[in-house]
C-alpha cells in the first residue's frame, strides 16, 4: 500500500516538474523573443510555425509514450523531432548573425 502510494506521489511530483519546466522554457522563448524583437520581427511567422510544430510533435509523442509503454517508436516520429530541432537551430543562428553584425 505504501509503495502505491510512494508512486501515486513521485509520478505527481513528476508532472509538477514536467510543468513547470515547460512554463519556465516558455518564459526564457517569451524574454528572448522581446530582447530579439527589433531583429526578427520578420521572422515572426516562422518562429510560430516552428514552435506548433515542435509543440505538437511533443503533445503527440508524449501521449503516443503513454498509450503504447514500451513500443517501437515510429521511423517518421524521429525525423519530424530532428526536423524540429534543425528548424530551430537554423532560426536561433539566423537570429544570432542578425543581432552580431
Amino acid at each position: 500500500m505504501e509503495q502505491q502510494e510512494n508512486a501515486v506521489r513521485t509520478a505527481s511530483r513528476l508532472k509538477r516538474a514536467e510543468v513547470a519546466a515547460s512554463f519556465g522554457a516558455g518564459l526564457i522563448g517569451g524574454g528572448i523573443g522581446v530582447f530579439a524583437a527589433p531583429y526578427a520581427a520578420d521572422l515572426a511567422l516562422y518562429v510560430l510555425v516552428a514552435g506548433v510544430l515542435m509543440h505538437g510533435w511533443g503533445m503527440y509523442d508524449k501521449h503516443a509514450i503513454e498509450r503504447n509503454a514500451g513500443h517501437p517508436e515510429p521511423g517518421w516520429m524521429k525525423v519530424l523531432y530532428w526536423l524540429c530541432w534543425a528548424v530551430l537551430v537554423g532560426l536561433g543562428t539566423l537570429l544570432l548573425v542578425r543581432v552580431l553584425l
